[in-house]
């Protein structure tokens, strides 16, 4: 066995080594704790993930694309059939009555 200065220093290092270890493992629970905790608090706020925030934001752009599509294709077909924009036939003129001539 060693004795003296090197023997001290030794267990130093190997209480040193110990200690880092400890820390970080305290850290890496704590981290996990705060995260958890993050969580349930933006859970409970009804926030929602920016994953799913993008997805929506997808099917409303193209929603949106569609719906001036149609609304393009309708005003033409509207248009082909002489119908205004206010979806009222164009007037007519008032048909003539025949009257039956009495002989």
């Amino acid at each position: 066995m060693t004795t003296g200065p090197n023997r001290i220093l030794d267990e130093f290092a190997k209480l040193m080594t110990d200690a880092a270890g400890a820390a970080q493992g305290v850290r890496r629970e704590v981290e996990t704790a705060f995260r958890a905790q993050a969580e349930r608090i933006l859970n409970s706020m009804d926030v929602v993930q920016r994953e799913e925030f993008e997805a929506m934001r997808e099917v409303a752009l193209k929603a949106r694309a569609q719906n001036e599509a149609l609304a393009a294709r309708v005003a033409a077909l509207e248009e082909k059939l002489g119908v205004s924009a206010a979806g009222e036939a164009p007037q007519k003129p008032a048909a003539r009555s025949r009257a039956k001539k009495n002989p």
